[in-house]
């Protein structure tokens, strides 16, 4: 049987989100003539994150594109070791080194306007006397730190349907790094108010990215949708002979 030429696009959303933060970069795509699929990634751990985003990509045929926004960027820095996968490509994210933690590499740079605005809550785990923490923004604080340049309207809607991050998921040490081996890009939103912008740029340029820096909030799929999708068509173009 033929495997399919055009790579099918991987859409991984990160914490305090859904993959409906890919909701104006997917009918883009589409049009484009890509297979796409935006996962809902656990948020539970960076291990275990990774593992489930590896066994989507494990059952995609063909080539993939592993597009990661934010934490998401650290899920596609260890999925992306996945035989299939020939591109990353980063949004506003984390791209962590073999055996580093997201404490680690942001604990590198000064605090973003997020660190203040965090609230943390306790979460039952099955079959464990011990629970775990929930990690979300303060509602009021999301808009301004999350979405400044989103419509205030739907700013308002991520902030009461976020999707919690565990506490454990920043603790978690990398075991790969697939941008040591797979061509990557980055893209740095310049006025972002969750992650350090330079935390994005350090990252990016310790992994020989090809980066593009965009004057966007956190949310730069929503705000800057065009932008985004000329940057995974650029990788997927760039892999696709």
């Amino acid at each position: 049987m033929t495997q399919p030429t055009t790579p099918t696009i991987v859409l991984v959303h990160g914490a305090f989100a859904d993959a409906a933060s890919y909701a104006r970069v997917i009918p883009e795509l589409l049009a484009h003539g890509y297979n796409v699929v935006a996962p809902a990634v656990p948020n539970r751990s960076l291990i275990g994150d990774a593992a489930y985003t590896a066994s989507v990509i494990r059952q995609i045929s063909g080539p993939v594109i592993l597009v990661g926004h934010s934490y998401g960027g650290a899920v596609i820095t260890v999925a992306g070791v996945e035989d299939n996968v020939k591109a990353l490509v980063y949004l506003a994210g984390y791209a962590l080194e073999q055996g580093e933690s997201l404490g680690e590499l942001q604990g590198r740079f000064p605090d973003s306007d997020l660190a203040s605005a965090l609230v943390y809550t306790p979460f039952p785990i099955e079959g464990s006397t011990e629970g775990g923490t929930d990690v979300t923004v303060d509602v009021a604080k999301f808009p301004a730190i999350f979405a400044a340049d989103v419509e205030p309207e739907l700013a308002a809607v991520l902030a009461v349907s976020q999707r919690p991050l565990a506490a454990q998921a920043f603790a978690d040490a990398a075991p790969a790094a697939a941008w040591k081996t797979k061509p990557s890009w980055g893209l740095v939103a310049a006025a972002d108010h969750t992650i350090n912008p330079d935390v994005e740029r350090f990252g990016y340029q310790r992994a020989g990215m090809t980066t593009t820096e965009v004057d966007s909030s956190h949310l730069v799929m929503l705000a800057h949708p065009k932008k985004v999708v000329e940057l995974i068509c650029e990788a997927a173009q760039s892999v696709a002979h």
